[in-house]
C-alpha cells in the first residue's frame, strides 16, 4: 500500500533508534504502507496517528553520527517531502541539569521530563556552540544564542495547557507510559532502571568530584517535568565544570545534540527525557526508560491540539474543549492563552 505524504501533518522527529521505538508505541494507529522513494530521498518514514491527527515518524539512518548536521539534514527533507505539514516535535533524551544550591536548588533526576519553554529574557533554546571567539577571549554567541525560528505558537498553548496541572503534570502522561513500559527492545523494556541507581556527583571548582546525597521520592511524585531553556550544541557533554558553566550562565536545564539543527527548518517543540547529567558517568542505562517519559509526554501534549479543520471527525468535547458554565446566565468556555494563562471566551 502506498501512502500519500499530502495526508501528514505532524511530524515526530526521534533521531537515536530506542528514541524511535518509544514513539511507535505511543501510536494509537500504525499506518501500514510505503511512501514512494526516488532518487535523492535518503530516509525511510515511519507513519500512524495520535488522537486524529496524522504522523510521521522521522529518524537517522542507522550506524549514521547523531548532532545538528545530521538533524538539520533530516528536517530539510522531512519539510520537502511533506508538503502540508504543519508542525514537529524533536522528542528523545537528553543530560539533565541539576543545581544543588540552598538557594536556587532544582532536583532534576533521571527519568524527568525536560520542555522548552521560554523563560523570562532567554529563549526555550540556547544554541550554546554557534557564535565567534572575540578579542577578549571570549565567546559571543550566534544572536545571543536565540534561534532563528520560534515554536508554533499552538504547541506553546498546549505546553501552557498541560502546565497548569504542574507539579502533578506527569498524571495526564503517565497511563501513556505504563501502557508500553513493558514492551521490548533489543536491549531490555522502557521499565525505569530505579532509583536507587540514579547517582548525582557534584564537581567544584578545583575538579574534585563528590556524591550528592537525596532522598527518595515517593513512588506517587517519581516523575518530574521541568519547564525553560534547553541548551543545543553540536559535542557531546561529558565534562562537569563545562556542564556546570553552561547552566549557571544561561539557566538552561538541560543539554542536547539535535535542536538547533532542526529549528529553522521545522519549528518543533523540544521534549526530552532525561538519561544522563553531562559528565564523565554518562551511559545508556537510562536511555529507554527516558525516551519513552518524553515521547509520553509528546503524545499528551498531541491530544491537547485539536486536529486541523477536515482532517478528523472528532466532537467538540474529544478535541479538549469543555463546557465550563454557566456563570451569571452565560455560557463559558475556559481557553488557554500561548503564555498558558486562561482566558473566558463569552457566548450570550
Amino acid at each position: 500500500m502506498e501512502l500519500d505524504p499530502a495526508d501528514y501533518t505532524i511530524a515526530w522527529i526521534a533521531p537515536l533508534e530506542i528514541e524511535t521505538q518509544a514513539a511507535l508505541h505511543m501510536l494509537d494507529n500504525r499506518h501500514h504502507g510505503r511512501f514512494s522513494v526516488s532518487r535523492g530521498d535518503d530516509y525511510v518514514f515511519h507513519a500512524g496517528d495520535i488522537g486524529g491527527h496524522n504522523v510521521i515518524i522521522a529518524t537517522l539512518p542507522a550506524g549514521q553520527e547523531y548532532g545538528t548536521g545530521s538533524a538539520a539534514a533530516l528536517a530539510g527533507q522531512v519539510k520537502k517531502f511533506f508538503p502540508n505539514l504543519w508542525f514537529g516535535l524533536l522528542v528523545g533524551v537528553a543530560a539533565g541539569l541539576p543545581r544543588t544550591s540552598q538557594t536556587q536548588a532544582r532536583d532534576i533526576r533521571l527519568g524527568d521530563v525536560l520542555v522548552a519553554l521560554p523563560e523570562g529574557d532567554s529563549a526555550g533554546l540556547i544554541a550554546y556552540d554557534l557564535g565567534k571567539e572575540t578579542g577578549t577571549d571570549t565567546f559571543q554567541l550566534l544572536k545571543s544564542g536565540h534561534v532563528l525560528a520560534t515554536t508554533e505558537t499552538v504547541i506553546r498553548s498546549a505546553i501552557g495547557s498541560i502546565k497548569l496541572h504542574a507539579p502533578n503534570d506527569a498524571a495526564i502522561f503517565l497511563p501513556f507510559y505504563n501502557k508500553m513500559k513493558d514492551q521490548e527492545h533489543i536491549g531490555g523494556t522502557f521499565v525505569d532502571p530505579g532509583q536507587e541507581n540514579d547517582v548525582l556527583y557534584e564537581t567544584s571548582d578545583d575538579g574534585n568530584e563528590q556524591q550528592v546525597v537525596r532522598e527518595a521520592r515517593p513512588a506517587t511524585r517519581r516523575t518530574r517535568v521541568w519547564y525553560g531553556p534547553i541548551g543545543s550544541g553540536e559535542k557531546l557533554m561529558k565534562n562537569a565544570r563545562k556542564r556546570n558553566e553552561l547552566r549557571d550562565k544561561y539557566n538552561i536545564i538541560g543539554l542536547e545534540m539535535e535542536a538547533a539543527g532542526t529549528m529553522n527548518r521545522i519549528p518543533v517543540g523540544v521534549i526530552r527525557g532525561v538519561c544522563d547529567y553531562g559528565d564523565e558517568h554518562k551511559n545508556k542505562e537510562w536511555q529507554p526508560y527516558a525516551a519513552a517519559m518524553a515521547a509520553a509526554y509528546a503524545k499528551a501534549l498531541l491530544l491537547e491540539i485539536p486536529p486541523k479543520k477536515g482532517t478528523s471527525s472528532t466532537t467538540a468535547q474529544e478535541q479538549g474543549v469543555h463546557f465550563n458554565g454557566p456563570i451569571s446566565g452565560r455560557n463559558v468556555l475556559a481557553g488557554m492563552t500561548t503564555s498558558g494563562g486562561t482566558v473566558n471566551l463569552n457566548f450570550s
